[in-house]
């Protein structure tokens, strides 16, 4: 039987809910404490979701020397993960945080110091890359069925009426969701980023105050280009979360529409103006059932790795990879030129 792990989770706002609603699935998994600076807020969360027995705090430092847990899931804004991160690393807990990594480069890398010195896992919930649909086309790509990757598309087109912080925020397409698309990027190519050039724009009719909109132009290993077209403030014809993606290979096609949608082909006959293509499908059997659930499948992977070993695909000396696309796209922008991308 599995042992059982405890944990605390620090940030109990509304993204919560996913991270409870996964814990759930896993009966040797306890929430043992709970902790927000709004005292209020972690009590509510407790009575919500049926925790009885978890403590509830404002003082992190005080919850760790209190009940000692196995792990923390840190759900806080991307300004305290560091913080949280490296407290929780050095009272000898696992950590499992939501995304992004740090708020910075530099923090990312004190983090990542932090759990090697700790010897502890630090992993990221990338979340959109355990979407059943994604898992399905990366084994698609990996068994070489349009031959290596050569190019890649990403669109993301979203008339999205937030109201409140992301209105005013500065970076808000880029740094606030463009890490979910530059990690399943990552994902279907297996490469990492080697240099971006960025454009970055309000469009006229935007409702946010700053750049809301941006294309960007990565370079990554292997000589893989990957191409990023995006807006929080395009009315009509939404793309959904998860982008409508174009990947070429040496051989084929394959068009995903982030839902359930994708079309393939490959080089049947090659030859003449135009090689001969036959259609190819995209399976989904054998997808592992704990990949279906987003935040599930993060988390599953996780308490896996802590009770098995092993090492999660989101760990954050993998994750800093994908963090490292949006800083260096935001910079490209700021400074109007490509530039490196050091990880």
């Amino acid at each position: 039987m599995a042992h059982v792990i405890r944990a605390v989770m620090v940030g109990c706002g509304g993204i919560t809910n996913a991270w409870l609603n996964a814990a759930k699935l896993d009966p040797e998994l306890r929430i043992v404490g709970l902790v927000d600076l709004d005292l209020e807020r972690a009590r509510a969360r407790a009575s919500e979701f049926g925790l009885a027995g978890a403590k509830t705090g404002a003082d992190l430092g005080r919850m760790l020397r209190t009940v000692k847990p196995d792990v923390v899931f840190d759900c806080t804004v991307p300004d305290a993960h560091c913080k949280v991160a490296c407290k929780a690393l050095a009272a000898g807990c696992h950590v499992l945080g939501e995304k992004p990594l740090a708020d910075s480069m530099r923090h990312a890398r004190k983090s990542i110091a932090a759990a090697e010195k700790a010897g502890r896992l630090y992993v990221i919930t990338q979340n959109y890359r355990y979407n059943r649909n994604i898992r399905a086309l990366a084994r698609f790509l990996a068994e070489g069925n349009i031959g290596p990757v050569t190019t890649v598309c990403a669109d993301f087109f979203f008339g999205a009426h937030f109201g409140g912080f992301r209105d005013r925020m500065k970076h808000v397409l880029l740094a606030d969701m463009g890490i979910h698309t530059f990690d399943m990027g990552r994902l279907l190519t297996g490469q990492n980023p080697v240099a971006v050039f960025c454009h970055e724009w309000n469009p006229s009719g935007s409702w946010y105050e700053h750049d809301s909109s941006a294309h960007a132009i990565f370079e990554m290993t292997n000589n893989v280009v990957f191409t990023y077209r995006g807006s929080w403030c395009a009315e009509g014809l939404g793309t959904g979360w998860n982008c409508h993606w174009r990947i070429v290979g040496e051989r084929g096609s394959v068009t995903w529409d982030g839902a359930e949608g994708f079309h393939a082909q490959a080089v049947s006959e090659p030859g003449g103006f135009m090689s001969k293509t036959k259609d190819l499908t995209v399976s989904l059997d054998g997808i592992p059932d704990a990949k279906t659930g987003a935040h599930a499948g993060v988390m599953a992977e996780f308490l896996r790795c802590i009770r098995d070993g092993g090492t999660p695909e989101t760990v954050c000396t993998d994750n800093i990879h994908s963090l490292a696309m949006v800083f260096g796209a935001i910079e490209s922008a700021g400074k109007r030129r490509r530039v490196a991308i050091t990880a």
